[in-house]
């Protein structure tokens, strides 16, 4: 088996390692490229190009293979929840009942928000973009607990522990802070309650009469936040880790990944799909016009919530997800008309050859919006909901950058391709 990739370059060969991960991944070494050729390698948004080595999550979008510390997804969702998994993604192992019951403690005991946190809300106009409101409140944790946050490798990892459970705990109350903000309703404490009953209730109770959710929209929600815990190299979890490389704290990383989620690109992606389903559902189609229209290459009639930029077979999270979705539905006797075009239009798609040609099979996001409607969210907070679940996430990725001995700050080069050297023209004689 080769060890090294031979490359020529102006009649000169070139010996590039090749590095082989543990599931079998291949990647050819090019950190010394430029000092050895003069060159560079391209890779227009890094599509081919592994940024760093990270023992967290397998990703193999070919046979819609997804696994978190070595667990397939399809094993987390079934016996796991969202507090165990984010635990496992962030440290590596499942949690003994000791550990869990510590990580538990400390979310519950950090879950309260500081009053003056609650004005700085305030401060914004109540129809502001919530996830513009959730990344300058994280960012803003940095202020509140400096001494989780001296921007110092070596004295944030010390610190690691409480400023994760910290962040993956505050992240769920501001976000429930931010709903009721925007609907003119007070603020609710956090409880002594499992994670997502503790959101659902801070989301939704009555001034002085708590929310009490079901065991069949609790189970939902985890399922939800599990399924979105950690995605490999996406946008988000690279920028956590190019704001992290500068030595920048958790936080503020943190803060910058969720600007990054809040793109229609990435994060947004399952409210275009409620948002397409509305719109058929409004012109009285099945989905079948609308099918009809996608093939013909009508661009204001894209089939929302199919393929993915790195699964090349089925998304195997949207196979637990529409399981999940049919579950909550039926427990709690809603007839939602958007879930019955959801499943034409999947089945029409998973027939047809013009969509089979082109491998685009239903992704998470073409579920999780309807379970978000029947649980109560609004369209606008889809999107911190994918946050609150991605967060575990991007603290392992921050810790796998801080804990890196020979780790450097990230720094992409470039090809040039503007004017070459000018000299400067006076005013005077400008055209």
């Amino acid at each position: 088996m080769s060890t090294n990739a031979q490359l020529r370059l102006d009649d000169k060969d070139y010996s590039l390692p090749v590095i082989r991960g543990t599931e079998g991944e291949k990647a050819i070494d090019t950190r010394k490229l430029r000092a050895d050729t003069g060159y560079i390698a391209y890779d227009q948004g890094y599509g081919n190009t592994g940024s760093c080595e990270s023992a967290i999550t397998y990703l193999d979008g070919d046979n819609g293979v997804l696994r978190h510390r070595g667990y397939p997804i399809e094993q987390l969702a079934e016996h796991s929840n969202f507090g165990e998994t984010a635990y496992l993604v962030i440290y590596g192992e499942l949690p003994n009942a000791t550990q869990r019951k510590q990580f538990g403690d400390l979310l519950r005991q950090h879950a309260a928000i500081d009053p003056q946190m609650q004005a700085i809300l305030q401060g914004f106009p109540k129809d502001a973009p919530p996830m513009a409101m959730l990344s300058s409140l994280v960012a803003a944790l940095a202020a509140y607990y400096p001494q989780l946050a001296t921007n110092n490798f070596e004295a944030d990892l010390k610190n690691f522990d409480l400023a994760a459970a910290i962040a993956i705990s505050k992240i769920r109350t501001l976000a429930a802070m931010i709903y009721r903000y925007q609907n003119g309703l007070p603020y609710i404490p956090p409880k002594d309650v499992p994670f997502c009953d503790n959101f659902l209730q801070m989301m939704f109770s009555e001034l002085y009469k708590d929310y009490v959710p079901t065991a069949e929209v609790s189970r939902a929600l985890n399922t939800l936040l599990l399924l979105h815990a950690d995605h490999e190299q996406n946008c988000s979890t690279s920028t956590v880790r190019m704001v992290g490389s500068s030595a920048a704290n958790l936080f503020t990383s943190l803060s910058a990944g969720i600007c990054a989620l809040s793109g229609p690109l990435h994060g947004g992606a399952n409210t275009a799909v409620v948002q397409m389903l509305q719109s058929i559902h409004d012109e009285h189609d099945d989905g079948t016009r609308f099918i009809a229209a996608a093939k013909s290459g009508s661009k204001s009639n894209r089939l929302m919530g199919f393929g993915h930029a790195v699964y090349k077979n089925f998304d195997p999270r949207a196979k637990i997800i529409a399981k999940a979705c049919d579950d909550v539905l039926d427990k709690l006797g809603i007839n939602d008309p958007l879930l019955a075009i959801a499943k034409n239009l999947e089945q029409a798609a998973l027939k047809d050859d013009y969509f089979l040609s082109r491998k685009l099979y239903p992704n998470v996001d073409f579920y999780s919006g309807i379970i978000m409607r029947a649980i109560g969210i609004p369209v606008n907070m889809f999107t911190v909901m994918f946050a609150i679940g991605r967060s575990p996430g991007w603290i392992a990725n921050w810790r796998e950058v801080a804990a890196n001995p020979k780790g450097r700050i990230y720094r992409p080069r470039q090809i040039y391709c503007g004017p070459v050297k000018r000299d400067y023209v006076p005013m005077a004689q400008r055209a």
